[in-house]
């Protein structure tokens, strides 16, 4: 709404700058005084540091305006309809050397708009790696490929790319909710030496008319200035449903009708820019921007050894006494599990050793003078509680036990997977019509 505030004042001030400049100060003045407040009311909404101090900036300037013409009303001067001889020569004499334009832009018209949509698109930068590597991701070795190709190979040896063989500009990746689209996404973020734009519908969609296609022009822009870069684009669905739908309002179709634009203007002039999608729903895609993707890759489930590297990977280094053969054993029980259940799976099993150690009626003290809670049988063992321990002064000293095999029996018991079948098969009917799998 704050929006709304800056546009008032702007129209305030293109009609007091037109009065000014043909000396009807006693009108400007009032115009001069109603900007200023809708700029006032402005400056308390807007966030962005750079567009503040240009508002500021402007601000001052049309006080400063206003005030010469208050001047020159009290002394009786009111334009060239006045009866006050001396007041116009007094008016021009006090007239700032350049006058604030006539547009009522000068920092308020096309650069300001741009900069603030171009403000917005800066949080989409990815400026920190999220230190996900090609070796996290467990399986998916064809994408891991296609994406290599793409991304890496391009920037490190542009040699390799001369003549009709060009690096591959815009990737769909698709499957179940859950695979592992948006993590491989990550790990293109990390591994590549590129600018990484990551935006959802809510950065690109707004409710001011108009300003929809802005955004998505101006992201390309940036992109193509950053180049190399990738644009990774997630649930692109909801941003590029089917045309002619009953929901499908028109600021939806201009936005639709701008990303087709600037992708084809990325494939045809040869830009060092990478669209990346990810989607749950393929079918969900209009059918045009289905085709602007030349790569569209299916992320299906994780397979038995991707599933036992996921186990290893979301464990990291958390105390455990697992063998090789419990986690072949868990990828075998996991059957049907997608990427974020087994994520999910493991964060329930971290906190098993916490729960055994808020429960222990028993502890002993180790020899690195930590204690550990333990069955009454165990060698040393004390009865006492967790917060019996914690009011002596030993909360610091109290060590939950390593995870167990038992530990994942025991939530696996109650987890289920996520995917369900129709889900799979609706995937994998898009994969053979339209389509490869990772």
């Amino acid at each position: 709404m704050y929006s709304n505030f800056k546009e008032q004042a702007i129209e305030y001030v293109k009609q007091a700058v037109q009065e000014d400049n043909v000396g009807n100060y006693n009108k400007a003045f009032p115009l001069y005084m109603n900007a200023l407040e809708y700029f006032k009311t402005h400056l308390k909404y807007e966030k962005n540091p750079k567009i503040r101090e240009a508002i500021t900036h402007k601000f001052n300037e049309y006080l400063r305006r206003a005030e010469e013409l208050r001047a020159v009303l009290d002394e009786g001067g009111s334009g060239p309809g006045s009866n006050g001889g001396g007041g116009d020569a007094a008016a021009v004499a006090k007239k700032p050397k350049s006058k604030p334009r006539k547009d009522g832009g000068d920092g308020y018209g096309e650069d300001t708009e741009q900069s603030k949509l171009r403000a917005g698109l800066n949080s989409a930068i990815v400026r920190e790696k999220p230190n996900v590597k090609w070796t996290d991701v467990a399986g998916l070795e064809s994408a891991k490929q296609s994406l290599q190709e793409a991304v890496i190979l391009p920037v490190k040896f542009p040699q390799f790319f001369t003549g009709k063989r060009q690096p591959w500009r815009a990737f769909l990746l698709f499957g179940p909710p859950g695979t592992g689209k948006s993590y491989l996404a990550k790990a293109v973020a990390t591994e590549s030496d590129s600018t990484f734009f990551s935006v959802s519908s809510s950065d690109l969609v707004s409710k001011w008319m108009g300003e929809s296609e802005k955004l998505v022009s101006n992201l390309f822009e940036m992109a193509r200035e950053s180049a190399p870069s990738i644009i990774f684009v997630d649930e692109i669905d909801s941003l590029c449903g089917q045309r002619g739908e009953g929901n499908d309002s028109e600021a939806s179709r201009r936005i639709k009708t701008e990303l087709l634009v600037q992708m084809q203007g990325v494939g045809h002039n040869d830009e060092k820019v990478l669209v990346l999608a990810a989607t749950n729903t393929p079918y969900a895609l209009d059918q045009a921007i289905r085709r602007r993707f030349d790569k569209r890759i299916y992320i299906p489930l994780p397979d038995v050894k991707a599933r036992q590297h996921m186990f290893k990977v979301h464990l990291g280094d958390t105390p455990h006494n697992l063998k090789e053969a419990d986690f072949a054993y868990l990828a075998r029980k996991t059957e049907g599990f997608s990427g974020s259940d087994v994520a999910v799976c493991v964060k329930d099993v971290l906190f098993e050793p916490v729960r055994k150690t808020q429960d222990a009626m028993f502890f002993f003290k180790a020899t690195d003078r930590t204690w550990r809670p333990c069955g009454p049988k165990q060698p040393g063992a004390i009865q006492t509680t967790m917060q019996d321990l914690a009011a002596k002064g030993l909360a610091e000293k109290i060590i939950p036990p390593p995870i167990a095999k038992t530990d994942f029996d025991k939530v696996l018991a109650r987890q289920r997977p996520t995917v369900s079948k129709s889900d799979l098969e609706v995937h994998v009917n898009f994969t053979k019509e339209f389509g490869e799998d990772g």
